[in-house]
């Protein structure tokens, strides 16, 4: 079987005959950087993408791209991030890694169909303030963001397009017009159709920052939003209807070409303590969206619905399933999220990561612990191993070969 087809009977039919997928969720720059200076051979180093296409693919291009005092020739930025299969791509500026991938013999990547799913047209990005510590700018998304050039994470947001109702019903009527559908699907359309229509490889539609937590807190900004819930909750349902109605008009247009296999919906609602919404907060404002929108797929036979979170989310699974979410992925072991437990409450539920990250570099005589929880979780089919989120940089090139080692055999036996 091929990777799409494995991916298929491993999430959906929970086909313990066939091998799961070897993936990784990613790794941060830094930890690439140390790789390729401990052993790692620098055979097909991915650049950091420079082009801007949709938001989803090109939200923070702008800071990983600038002119970066701090990162070395040939190194990546320490808090970039490299895409490792578990986590799709194209996404948010992102490389895909291909030399970890060749060197253990991992699957191909699950790829994303490069749709515009927030704007239309995307905001020029534009430069507001920059030294050689700083870089203040509008992204594509009309965030404004806050980019630290040393450390080089994520870009913080500094301010958001939505406002209030005002500023919503301008952007409504200016850049999320159903009447631009079409123009949202790729340029080279045709040529992507016929590609898709012969490949092994999963295909998915949807991505960050489509959720309906997620595209709230992505384009609002978590304080305001919080806020926002109890002074305007009409104003917050008109978003999230607006939102819904333009993504299944673009994904109708999709299926009306090519199957795909999968959504991903990021949500990224939960933290070290459990959720950032209540159960009553999240029955009014998600749950029936969920469905709207899962409901849609599932008519069209996109059987694989993903929610990407991290933190503990053990509480608020059963409003995802209730939603029509057929799997999560990356369960944070530090944040309390244990797989056995999952699969002994949830035995439908589909599940990917589970393995701590931190935990990797701890050496030989404690992998096997590590490891136990994936080996039991395999038996019962639906479940694709990886770290529980980027790998990161005190992970040496050695403990992280001793570990995916043993997890491939782990797969293959």
């Amino acid at each position: 079987m091929n990777t799409r087809e494995r991916f298929i009977e491993t999430l959906t039919n929970f086909n313990t005959s066939v091998p799961t997928l070897k993936w990784e969720f990613g790794y941060w720059g830094k930890t690439l950087n140390n790789w390729y200076s401990e052993g790692l051979k620098r055979t097909n180093p991915m650049i950091i993408p420079s082009n801007y296409t949709t938001p989803s693919s090109s939200i923070y291009t702008r800071a990983w791209t600038c002119e970066n005092n701090y990162v070395k020739p040939g190194e990546y930025p320490d808090g970039f991030a490299i895409t490792g299969g578990g986590l799709y791509w194209p996404t948010q500026g992102l490389a895909l890694d291909k030399d970890v991938k060749d060197s253990f013999g991992l699957d191909e990547t699950q790829f994303m169909i490069d749709l515009n799913l927030v704007f239309y047209p995307m905001f020029e990005t534009q430069t507001l303030e920059e030294d050689e510590k700083r870089l203040k700018y509008i992204d594509v998304d009309g965030v404004t963001r806050l980019f630290i050039k040393e450390s080089a994470t994520i870009p913080a947001g500094w301010e958001w397009p939505i406002k209030d109702r005002v500023s919503w019903e301008k952007l409504k009527e200016e850049r999320l017009k159903l009447c631009d559908v079409k123009k949202r699907l790729p340029k080279d359309w045709e040529e992507k159709v016929s590609e898709y229509k012969k490949r092994d490889y999963p295909l998915g539609i949807g991505g960050y920052p489509v959720g309906f937590f997620g595209i709230l807190a992505h384009l609002i900004g978590y304080e305001n939003l919080f806020y926002l819930y109890y002074d305007e909750p009409s104003l917050v349902h008109d978003i999230l209807s607006t939102f819904t109605d333009l993504w299944i008009a673009v994904f109708e247009e999709v299926l009306k070409d090519v199957q795909v296999d999968h959504m991903q919906i990021w949500e990224d609602i939960s933290f070290g303590s459990g959720s950032m919404l209540s159960p009553k907060l999240m029955k009014e404002f998600m749950i029936p969206y969920y469905k709207r929108i899962t409901g849609f797929l599932k008519e069209k036979g996109v059987t694989i619905i993903l929610v990407d979170t991290d933190g503990d989310c053990m509480d608020i699974i059963p409003l995802f399933i209730e939603g029509g979410v057929t799997g999560i992925f990356p369960f944070e072991v530090n944040c309390g999220m244990d797989i056995m437990e999952v699969r002994k409450k949830f035995p439908k539920l589909a599940m990917m990561g589970g393995i701590p990250k931190s935990q990797i570099g701890v050496g030989k005589r404690e992998m096997d612990k590590i490891l136990y929880p994936v080996k039991e979780v395999l038996k019962t089919g639906g479940y694709i191993p990886f770290a529980d989120h980027l790998v990161p940089p005190d992970v040496t090139f050695a403990d992280f070969e001793y570990y995916r080692l043993e997890l491939n055999q782990i797969i293959e036996a």
